[in-house]
């Protein structure tokens, strides 16, 4: 059996297939595929501060350590995050959709809770990445606005303009926190939306992933060859599981 990968079959849609991997693990199966799939794979922010380090697989198998709420929280939610971006694959990126994202990966975690804290909204105080001053709270709104405006004037983007658009936006790093993890997403759907067979960041690229970011444009390939070979990797997955792209 061949299964399509196309944006007019939704059911064996490439961020859908991963549930049906429970069927190839029983450790999948106790504990819920998005528990151990995704904790490495999407909390590989920009700020250092973001990164977990230790994935909650490996903490459930650890009877002698606790799994951090928040960790499992932001996993759950990075579940919703993938129906949304799939449900919205085709749909044209906007700041409301970008801040729905952030909104659903923070729910109910502890920053949730904080006073300055704004979950699906802009951030209120300044921040930065890797020691790197980013775009002062009071002019995220206009810089996300142009660069909403100049990435939508295509309807459909090479691998190069996502890639362009994703630099730019974790430059702007508009939310207080999150902004790598929603960063990735965008780009995970924008993949989807220009039908490019889309890559996740995992460990073994995660420094490669930050040198491009940082050369970018200027050595354009360090980010090319980081995203391409994470794509082989995704190719693989697909090829295993028959999925056509």
């Amino acid at each position: 059996m061949t299964l399509d990968f196309n944006l007019n079959n939704k059911s064996f849609f490439i961020g859908k297939f991963y549930k049906y991997l429970i069927f190839f693990d029983p450790f999948l199966a106790a504990i819920g595929i998005i528990l151990y799939l995704y904790p490495k794979t999407w909390h590989y922010n920009a700020d250092k501060k973001e990164d977990y380090g230790v994935s909650i697989r490996e903490n459930l198998c650890r009877s002698e350590e606790g799994v951090r709420v928040d960790d499992v929280l932001e996993t759950i939610n990075h579940f919703r995050c993938f129906d949304m971006i799939i449900d919205h694959a085709t749909d044209r990126l906007s700041e409301s959709f970008i801040k729905d994202l952030h909104r659903e990966l923070k729910l109910s975690t502890s920053d949730s809770q904080k006073d300055w804290f704004r979950i699906g909204d802009y951030k209120k105080l300044p921040n930065e990445v890797g020691g790197i001053a980013t775009c002062p709270p009071e002019e995220v709104h206009t810089q996300m606005k142009a660069l909403l405006s100049e990435y939508n004037q295509k309807k459909c983007h090479a691998l190069d303009d996502i890639i362009d658009f994703h630099q730019r936006f974790e430059v702007i790093h508009p939310f207080q926190d999150g902004n790598g993890c929603v960063g990735r997403l965008v780009m995970f759907k924008e993949c989807l939306a220009s039908a490019i067979v889309p890559f996740i960041i995992t460990e073994e690229f995660k420094m490669f992933y930050y040198r491009g970011l940082h050369n970018w444009p200027a050595i354009k390939n360090y980010m090319q060859d980081t995203c391409l070979t994470a794509q082989d990797n995704y190719k693989a997955l697909l090829d295993y599981f028959k999925i056509k792209y």
